[in-house]
């Protein structure tokens, strides 16, 4: 009889450390397969970076005015690289395209807020003098080539100088636009960039390596642009590359959805 009850009391105990030990590993399984799910959708969304900028592009609707996706697209791989490491402003989501693969009789510098998905300014923009005519084909980084400089800047503080209200910008790309303080290249307002001119010579004027703007926007320009936000100048280069093009930016953290 002793024996039974012994025996009986070990069954029970058998049984509830058994019942604990299933619990136990239910709990941690669903625990785990939740986990999992987390992850590979992370991962999924920050992988998905192409996806990510061609929604933007639409939802932008950059199409519209002329913006080529793959330009925009390689706007954006650098201005999410110049985000993550902390070189743009905080409170603006601003990027500036220039794109002088195009002539300069057409509207080839966007303005867009990334934010709320609107291009802000779609306007003309010089090229230096040494860069070509109608069509800008050499760029420089050296003083005195009054050529444009391709690649990624900073925009920086304002100052009031002989064009008056101007932008100072710092270049990032090393041995492409690094130059571009020590140069003077600023944004500025300009009288030889309008549709007047355009009409009386078949182009813009041209400046000694400034993105130069119409005189009647530039004031609007640069309070758009100023203050540690993103320009980009695309052109037709062979040779350039950048450390900011480097599609595997993390974007998770970004601040922008698309809808």
């Amino acid at each position: 009889m002793f024996q039974n009850r012994k025996r009986l009391k070990v069954y029970s105990i058998s049984g509830i450390l058994s019942c604990i030990l299933f619990l136990t590993f239910v709990n941690v399984s669903w625990k785990t397969d939740r986990s999992l799910k987390v992850v590979v959708e992370k991962k999924a969304e920050v992988n998905d970076l192409s996806s990510f900028i061609q929604q933007l592009y639409s939802d932008s609707q950059l199409a519209s005015s002329n913006l080529s996706i793959n330009v925009f697209e390689k706007a954006m791989i650098g201005y999410l690289n110049l985000k993550d490491q902390n070189l743009l402003s905080s409170s603006k989501d601003i990027l500036t395209i220039v794109d002088f693969t195009k002539p300069s009789t057409t509207k080839r510098m966007w303005i867009i807020d990334l934010k709320n998905k609107q291009v802000l300014l779609n306007t003309y923009v010089a090229h230096g003098q040494g860069s070509g005519a109608d069509l800008a084909t050499s760029f420089s980084n050296n003083a005195e080539s009054h050529q444009s400089s391709l690649g990624f800047y900073v925009t920086s503080e304002t100052y009031f100088g002989k064009h008056g209200l101007s932008l100072k910008l710092y270049g990032l790309d090393k041995g492409i636009n690094d130059e571009a303080r020590d140069r003077a290249i600023v944004v500025h307002g300009a009288d030889y960039v309008s549709e007047n001119f355009i009409k009386q010579t078949g182009r813009l004027g041209r400046s000694f390596g400034c993105p130069a703007v119409p005189a009647a926007l530039n004031t609007t320009v640069i309070n758009y642009i100023k203050d540690k936000t993103c320009l980009f100048i695309n052109g037709k280069s062979d040779t350039y590359q950048s450390a900011y093009l480097n599609s595997q930016v993390d974007i998770s953290n970004f601040p922008i959805k698309h809808s």
